[in-house]
C-alpha cells in the first residue's frame, strides 16, 4: 500500500466558506482522492486552517507548517508521496511577505521533507508542490478582510512562476491549482465543493502518473 501525505491549510482541511464548518470526507479533495485511488493507497489528511509555510502567526504561532512537519512525517512513515499545498496564509498582511519570499518558505519545507525522510525512512518520497489558488477579487467584502488586503490578490497571482522554479530546483512535481480552481465568491479564500472535486481529479491524474514512472 502506498501512503500519500496531504500537508496543507484550510483548503486541505476542507473549510466551508462562511459557515466555518468542515466538508464531509467524501467532499473534501483528500477524501475524494482516496476514493478515486482505492484500497491500494492510504491518503492521510493533514490540513490545518491558518497554517503557514514557515511564519509564526502572532496570535496562533502553533500554525507554523515548519514546526509540525518533522513530527508529521515521523508519525506517518513510510510516506511515498507528499502533496504540499501551503502559501495562501503567508499572504496575510501581518507577514508582509512577497510571493518570492513565500515560495522560499515552501522550498524550505521541501528541503526538510527530503532530508528528514532519508534519515527516518531511508528514501525520499515523491513531492507534489502545489501552487495555491488565487485570492479572489472580492476579498474586500470577505469576512477575512483585514487579515488579507487587496494586495494579496496580485501576490497570489505571482505564485505559479515562483513555485514552478522551486519545483524545478528541488526535483518536485509542480501543480498549479489556480489553473483549475478559484476560491468561493462568499469569502474569496476557500474552495467550493465543486472545486474540491476538480482538485481531487487533477491530483488523481498526477498520482497515477507518478506510479507509472520507474
Amino acid at each position: 500500500m502506498k501512503t500519500i501525505l496531504c500537508y496543507g491549510d484550510s483548503n486541505t482541511y476542507g473549510y466551508i466558506p462562511l459557515s466555518g464548518m468542515r466538508y464531509p470526507k467524501d467532499v473534501r479533495w483528500p477524501g475524494r482522492l482516496q476514493n478515486l485511488l482505492g484500497n491500494d493507497y492510504c491518503v492521510i489528511e493533514e490540513g490545518c486552517s491558518g497554517r503557514t509555510t514557515v511564519y509564526d502567526d502572532p496570535f496562533e504561532g502553533w500554525k507554523n507548517g515548519l514546526d509540525y512537519l518533522k513530527p508529521c512525517i515521523h508519525s506517518h512513515k513510510p510516506v511515498d508521496i507528499v502533496i504540499l499545498s501551503l502559501g495562501s496564509n503567508d499572504l496575510k498582511e501581518t507577514f508582509h511577505a512577497t510571493a518570492e519570499e513565500i515560495s522560499k518558505g515552501a522550498e524550505k519545507l521541501v528541503e526538510v521533507i527530503q532530508s528528514f525522510s532519508v534519515e527516518k525512512q531511508g528514501y525520499v518520497p515523491k513531492i507534489v508542490l502545489v501552487s495555491p489558488p488565487e485570492i479572489g477579487e472580492g476579498i474586500a467584502s470577505s469576512v477575512f478582510y483585514g487579515a488579507f488586503l487587496e494586495n494579496a490578490i496580485e501576490r497570489s497571482r505571482q505564485f505559479p512562476a515562483y513555485y514552478k522554479s522551486v519545483a524545478e530546483r528541488k526535483g518536485c512535481i509542480f501543480f498549479n491549482a489556480a489553473e483549475y480552481v478559484t476560491p468561493s465568491e462568499e469569502d474569496s479564500l476557500h474552495l467550493t465543493a465543486e472545486s474540491h472535486r476538480i482538485l481531487s481529479e487533477k491530483l488523481y491524474e498526477i498520482v497515477k502518473g507518478l506510479q507509472e514512472q520507474p
